[in-house]
């Protein structure tokens, strides 16, 4: 386990048990309380954790992770309806990238009837969805299995990705902070999304309105660093007239 690794089981650690030891994390981990007190230091400068003697808590401005048998089935009807927007958005012929994730799993299940699509994702889930269709040419990023997200990443991930040029990506979300902007919870998959980025002449996010206001471990994008935001009519005003006024297109569904 590498630096980067260590430090997302410790933040982790901390959301589940509300705070952390020096002496107990340096044995779990096998290495020096010098390093775990490094690990914390750092994370409370990214106000990842908060600095105790001893230790460190969690930060009450950090979202906890929940697996993706848990996420599947909160807000299904508004993520269907914002998966139908989103699909209005897709011409015949287009290539795209489908993050993982819950909502844009249920993007994958609307692309039927067209010709030809293609579409490369790194989620397990939504790849499962895009198999049976026809008139989609599936690509998957391949990479590590993150089995807690069912989604790939690492080095493989990301050079499989800079192979391409695609016309859209739909980036899904687990935090939509007003200052921080579009974060994830895992540090692998927050340098994959920001390749997608790189990779898509297109930034489409899409969320519920449950993510705004809250914030994952790890910035994909700053506030208003996309093309349109397709969410439901869940979404405070300030976060509506802020992106509007920075050029983003809203695509409003009824909640």
């Amino acid at each position: 386990m590498n630096s980067m690794e260590r430090r997302h089981e410790i933040v982790q650690l901390a959301l589940s048990a509300g705070k952390v030891d020096v002496s107990e994390l340096a044995l779990k981990f096998d290495v020096s309380g010098v390093t775990i007190r490094a690990d914390l230091n750092y994370l409370d400068r990214q106000g990842l954790l908060v600095r105790t003697r001893g230790g460190a808590m969690a930060s009450n401005r950090i979202l906890r992770e929940m697996p993706l048998t848990e996420r599947r089935d909160k807000r299904i009807a508004i993520k269907r309806l914002i998966a139908q927007a989103a699909r209005t958005l897709v011409n015949d012929g287009d290539t795209l990238i489908l993050d993982s994730g819950t909502t844009t799993a249920e993007i994958a299940r609307c692309l039927t009837g067209y010709r030809h699509l293609m579409v490369m994702t790194n989620g397990l889930n939504v790849a499962g969805n895009l198999a049976s269709i026809d008139g989609i040419e599936l690509l998957m990023t391949g990479g590590k299995l993150r089995k807690v997200s069912q989604s790939f990443f690492g080095r493989h991930a990301e050079e499989s990705l800079a192979r391409y040029n695609f016309d859209k990506l739909f980036l899904g979300v687990d935090g939509f902070d007003f200052h921080v902007g579009i974060t994830t919870h895992f540090e692998y998959e927050a340098i994959l999304n920001r390749r997608m980025c790189e990779a898509a002449k297109q930034i489409i996010a899409v969320t519920d309105s449950s993510k705004f206001n809250l914030s994952g471990v790890h910035k994909i994008r700053r506030f208003g660093e996309i093309d349109i935001l397709v969410t439901d009519s869940g979404i405070p005003d300030r976060f509506a007239s802020a992106l509007e006024s920075r050029g983003v297109r809203l695509i409003i569904v009824e909640a």
